[in-house]
């Protein structure tokens, strides 16, 4: 005959025997429910992997933000410290590469096929969407290669 826990009092009445048993079963129920969880491998990796998910998400958005600024911390930099006729040139070369640019997108409309024109548009698209970023880029990068050049001249 097995003797009823310690901590638990002895029921007294067919009644709270069964309150106890149900009480017991829920509890054990429970314990084997944590248990399973905890053994179910697949489940805590995924619940892993999405947050070390959203970790990463946060922290490419707080970098990004970083960079934007430093970047655009940069160009204003190198605009300020450009002289003008430097700039000229460069305002010269951009609306060559416009107007070079167009002809060559009306050339590229007369002969490309249209799956190859149409994913074009989506990066077209796409870079019209993102226009500051690369602007703030490209002036970072042509400000770059100033500097380099001019250093490498001395």
């Amino acid at each position: 005959m097995t003797h009823p826990p310690h901590d638990e009092p002895t029921a007294s009445s067919p009644e709270q025997l069964r309150e106890q048993v149900e009480q017991t079963r829920q509890e054990l129920g429970e314990t084997v429910e944590e248990l399973a969880a905890k053994t179910d491998v697949k489940a805590r990796a995924q619940e892993k992997a999405t947050a070390l998910k959203e970790q990463a998400g946060a922290k490419a958005a707080e970098l990004t933000g970083q960079v934007k600024v430093k970047a655009a911390e940069a160009a204003h930099l190198v605009q300020d410290k450009l002289p003008d006729p430097v700039k000229d040139k460069a305002t010269a070369a951009a609306d060559q590469v416009k107007a070079k640019a167009g002809q060559a997108g009306q050339v590229w409309q007369d002969k490309a096929p249209e799956p190859v024109r149409a994913k074009a548009h989506q990066g077209v698209e796409a870079a019209r969407a993102n226009r500051t970023g690369l602007i703030v880029v490209g002036s970072v990068a042509v400000a770059a290669w100033l500097l380099l050049r001019r250093r490498c001249r001395r």
